[in-house]
């Protein structure tokens, strides 16, 4: 079994930062793409940053010049740094990771309970 664990949401003002952090465990033998995603309430879940094992970040617009990813290969740790916040950042924040758990296996997509973010004006 494979489990996603979020931690770092809270409550923080408009102008504020948060560190999220996306823990991958259990049966992995090797992760393709780690990234995050976030929902508000009837709205459809959007892609925040991705980040390819060895490669360059990819971010959504909206966040660009304001998060940053990265990730620990060693630790299957996936990072969103988060700064000059805006409460329309407000949203549960998902994090995936796409990965196979033996080698000659198929890539699957993994995905954490998700963490709060709130960002008050």
């Amino acid at each position: 079994q494979v489990q996603l664990v979020e931690s770092g949401g809270g409550l923080v003002q408009a102008g504020g930062s948060l560190r999220l952090s996306c823990l991958a465990s259990g049966s992995i033998f090797r992760i393709a793409d780690m990234g995050w995603h976030r929902q508000v309430p009837g709205k459809q879940r959007e892609l925040v940053a991705t980040i390819i094992s060895g490669g360059s970040p990819n971010y959504a617009d909206s966040v660009k010049g304001r998060f940053t990813i990265s990730r620990d290969n060693a630790k299957n740790t996936v990072y969103l740094q988060s700064n000059s916040l805006k409460p329309e950042d407000t949203a549960v924040y998902y994090c995936y990771a796409t990965l196979k758990q033996r080698f000659g296996g198929s890539y699957n997509d993994y995905w954490g309970q998700g963490t709060q973010v709130t960002v008050s004006s």
